[in-house]
C-alpha cells in the first residue's frame, strides 16, 4: 500500500534537520507516543550526508486489531533515515526504512524536506508492505493511516520543540 502524506512546518529546513537529528527530540517524540527509546545514533555530519536509527519500543494500543493478533503488548520499532546533504537551496531527501521487529511489515520510501524560507514542507512518499500470506494486504493497508497520523504528530512535535527554543 502507498503512504503519501504532507506538511508544513513553521520553521527553516536546517532548524528542523537539527532537531530530527536530536536525541532529546527522540526522547521526547517517542514519550509523545507512550513508548520508550532503546536506541538512537546519528552518523556522519549533519552539515553534509548522515544517517539516524531510531529503535522505539512502543505500545500496541493503538494498532490496528488484525495486526494486534500478531503482536504482544509492545512493538520494537526501527526507523532508519539516510539523509542527503542540502542542495544550493537548502532541500533534502532521505531514504527511509522502518522495520518491526517480529512482525513482517516494513516501510520503505522517501522523505523530502523543501526549504521555503522560514517554512519547510515535510512530504514522505513510501511503500507499507506485509510478507504474511493472505492477510498481508489487509494488514499493510490497516497500518497506512496509522503511519500518516505519525507523520503529522512528528510534524507537530518539530514545531513545538522548535517554538519552545525560539
Amino acid at each position: 500500500m502507498a503512504l503519501n502524506a504532507s506538511t508544513q512546518i513553521a520553521h527553516p529546513a536546517d532548524q528542523v534537520i537539527a532537531t530530527l537529528s536530536d536525541r532529546g527530540f527522540a526522547e521526547h517524540l517517542t514519550k509523545v507516543a507512550n513508548g520508550s527509546l532503546t536506541d538512537f545514533s546519528v552518523n556522519g555530519d549533519t552539515a553534509g550526508a548522515f544517517t539516524v536509527t531510531t529503535v522505539r519500543s512502543v505500545p500496541t494500543d493503538r494498532v490496528p486489531d488484525i495486526a494486534r493478533k500478531f503482536v504482544g503488548a509492545t512493538i520494537e520499532i526501527t526507523q532508519v533515515d539516510e539523509w542527503t546533504a542540502p542542495d544550493a537551496a537548502g532541500n533534502r531527501s532521505a531514504t527511509v526504512k522502518i522495520s518491526v521487529a517480529g512482525v513482517p511489515v516494513n516501510v520503505s520510501g522517501t522523505e523530502q524536506l523543501t526549504a521555503q524560507g522560514e517554512t519547510s514542507e515535510f512530504s514522505i512518499d513510501a511503500k507499507v508492505s506485509s510478507s504474511i500470506p493472505f492477510i498481508g494486504g489487509k494488514l499493510a493497508s490497516a497500518a497506512e493511516p496509522y503511519l500518516g497520523k505519525a507523520l503529522n504528530l512528528q510534524a507537530a512535535q518539530v514545531e513545538a520543540w522548535l517554538s519552545k527554543r525560539a
